[in-house]
């Protein structure tokens, strides 16, 4: 196969802990050729998508003594296998653009839209992206989620906090933690932090009751094509409330409870219909906190605690449903 990985700079990514340098070593390993493009090197032409590609070769990091050790360089750019190409030659197409889903990022999925998905798979679907903010997307899941709130009212945030004695206030288009804040009733920083966070009152914020759970840790669950292939527990540093891994939190393996499981089932069906195949859940105490579509991680910290390969995994599903669909 051809696959098409759209990312950020590939001399940004961080192979030891990067997804998507994961599913393209695997894709790689078993025999596929790597692409790989940015969003603002996609075009439309005639009606159909087209991006500035380039081959690139890998060397898979290596993991010793459970830490990973990647190559320096790791990854060689083929300068003779740099093409304009319509992404239809690709036999799939995954974006893997990192956060936020500003305009750029949004008009990356619409020149997305321009791939006939009968002959290129695109994953995840840019509709979906579009349809699924990471926050937002969860609200939908009413017997699953902690009791939530959006708004840019400063009087409706403070009557939801005073009422729960503490909550977790969360911007809407941020990643990694980002903006994330706590917030308890009589706390004298409640104006400011609530004026800064909606910019006066003109952009809603979500704000979550506090789980106690969190001290636990915060689960994400790795779902495939609705299904779950694999957790782990993310747990802050300390001096830091907060439990991702960007924010300094460290991670254990995990098991995936029986409820956990239950809230997979109740999210599958709705991800298959969005065409949100590579999906990461945040799970607190029993209770799904977000809906992570555009570029999930956790794979590589994933395979380092339980000895298992997703990226292979994912590939291998692309293969089987590529082949499907040809057979069809």
């Amino acid at each position: 196969m051809k696959l098409a990985f759209i990312i950020d700079p590939i001399h940004q990514l961080d192979p030891c802990h990067d997804t998507s340098v994961a599913m393209m070593e695997a894709a790689q390993i078993l025999g596929h050729e790597v692409w790989i493009t940015q969003a603002n090197l996609l075009s439309v032409v005639e009606g159909k998508a087209w991006a500035i590609l380039q081959r690139v070769e890998l060397i898979p990091v290596e993991l010793i003594d459970g830490r990973y050790f990647a190559a320096n360089p790791w990854y060689k750019l083929s300068s003779g296998q740099r093409a304009f190409a319509c992404l239809e030659t690709m036999d799939a197409v995954l974006m893997r653009t990192d956060p936020p889903v500003n305009d750029a990022y949004l008009f990356a999925t619409y020149v997305l839209d321009y791939i006939d998905q009968n002959k290129t798979l695109v994953i995840n679907s840019p509709n979906g992206i579009r349809g699924a903010n990471e926050k937002m997307y969860a609200l939908q899941f009413t017997n699953v989620i902690p009791e939530t709130i959006v708004s840019a009212d400063k009087q409706v945030i403070r009557e939801f906090v005073e009422a729960k004695g503490a909550a977790v206030l969360k911007p809407l288009g941020n990643k990694a933690g980002e903006g994330i804040l706590f917030l308890q009733s009589g706390d004298r920083n409640f104006n400011s932090i609530v004026e800064l966070s909606t910019f006066q009152g003109r952009v809603p914020v979500m704000v979550q009751t506090y789980l106690p759970e969190a001290k636990e840790g915060d689960k994400r669950i790795i779902l495939l094509n609705g299904e779950p292939i694999g957790a782990l527990n993310r747990l802050s540093s300390g001096s830091d409330f907060r439990n991702n891994m960007a924010a300094g939190g460290t991670v254990a393996p995990t098991k995936i409870t029986s409820r956990e499981h239950e809230i997979c089932t109740q999210v599958a069906e709705k991800l298959r219909q969005d065409g949100l195949i590579f999906v990461g859940i945040d799970v607190i105490g029993g209770y799904l906190t977000e809906v992570n579509v555009t570029s999930p991680t956790g794979i590589r910290e994933i395979d380092r605690l339980d000895n298992t390969n997703l990226g292979r995994d994912v590939i291998q599903w692309i293969e089987q449903t590529i082949k499907s669909k040809k057979e069809k």
